[in-house]
């Protein structure tokens, strides 16, 4: 490849390993909206799933296994897998065997030695692989980003992202699963997204401390998480997840030595693909919040009561992601997201579970012993 992207190239054609919630609602009309790749094939072995998938994008094929998926690889040119947490590892890696470039939803792995084991067999075989960590362009992330950028802060001290629900029972399921290969529970669920997050904004990690408890009656997962990160630059990040938060704290808090920003609510994408909306749907502004919702910068004062000023948010871009993916395979260059970056954070997650089971800081270094 001379990395010239090719404007008449036909589109990549991409098998999509899973059509439960992160493969109907994110993977599957994300990549149908982007220019340069086409929906081939969906796995799934649910006949009312099959339906849908067909249904929302007609014409794509459905199989009902991977078996039936890679007997066809050589019609396919990119494998997304959205299927349970236990069976990322073992389909990247026959898709990687196959001589397919891969996507994986979060997490890559269990393990940040099974990630960096992947990261091994996609570069020896010259192919891409890439975490789905599509968190990194929610509006208001990006809005910090760029604060953090601008130096609108000042030094960041500390970084405060909390991703909270009000569920107070449990809704079953894998996710929630308290067996340890489902790879279930907020730390590595909704723990991979704010880890990931932190680590894009500040840096490698030194020192991790957490607290990980089951709340809920007749919960096996854990469901309600604090993660605090010391970066090896001195920025701290004090990161929670939690299914039983009954009055909702903000989902940003950046501290630095000349304001602080403090932004309020969720990034409106995913409740938009969930109602059905396209990136490409004429109806909507794509990402856009109201001026309501957006978060303030100042300092001495709450912005809860007036203080600071409104800052307008970015528009939310899930788009860029596979956009990115595209760009990557044309050319050769990274992936929007590494294998490498994915192995960070499955780091930093081994060393919250150490530390929450022996009460105790961990050095990073010792996750990765």
């Amino acid at each position: 490849m001379d990395g010239t992207p090719d404007p008449h190239r036909a589109p990549y054609r991409v098998g999509l390993i899973g059509y439960g919630l992160a493969g109907s609602v994110f993977h599957a009309p994300l990549i149908a909206a982007t220019d340069g790749l086409a929906l081939d094939t969906v796995v799934t072995a649910n006949p009312e799933r099959q339906r849908q998938a067909v249904t929302e994008h007609p014409g794509v094929r459905t199989v009902a296994d991977t078996d039936a998926l890679f007997a066809h690889a050589d019609e396919l040119d990119l494998i997304v897998i959205a299927s349970p947490n236990r069976t990322h590892v073992d389909f990247a890696r026959t898709a990687l065997e196959a001589g397919l470039p891969v996507v994986v939803d979060k997490p890559l792995a269990a393990t940040a030695a099974e990630a960096e084991a992947l990261a091994d067999l996609a570069e020896e075989r010259g192919l891409l692989l890439s975490a789905f960590q599509n968190r990194r362009w929610d509006n208001d992330f990006r809005t910090v980003r760029q604060l953090v950028r601008d130096g609108a802060l000042g030094d960041v001290l500390r970084f405060e992202s909390r991703f909270e629900r009000w569920r107070p029972r449990p809704k079953g399921g894998w996710r929630e699963s308290g067996d340890p290969a489902e790879i279930g529970g907020l730390l590595y669920d909704l723990g991979s997204h704010v880890v990931d997050q932190a680590l894009a904004l500040f840096g490698p990690a030194a020192t991790v401390y957490a607290e990980v408890d089951v709340r809920r009656p007749g919960a096996e997962a854990d469901d309600d998480t604090f993660i605090a990160v010391t970066h090896t630059n001195g920025v701290r990040s004090h990161l929670w997840v939690s299914a039983v938060t009954a009055q909702l704290g903000p989902r940003f808090r950046v501290l630095g030595s000349a304001a602080g920003y403090v932004k309020y609510g969720l990034d409106p994408q995913e409740a938009a693909l969930r109602e059905g909306l396209r990136p490409t749907d004429d109806r909507t502004a794509w990402g856009v919040e109201p001026e309501s919702a957006w978060g303030r910068i100042g300092a001495g004062e709450s912005p809860r009561t007036g203080g600071g000023e409104p800052v307008p948010t970015l528009p939310g871009d899930y788009p860029a992601y596979y956009a990115a993916v595209t760009q990557a395979l044309r050319t050769g260059g990274e992936p929007p997201v590494t294998a490498r970056e994915a192995a960070a954070t499955l780091r930093v997650l081994e060393a919250a579970r150490v530390s929450a089971d022996q009460g105790r800081t961990v050095r990073i270094e010792e996750a990765a012993a």
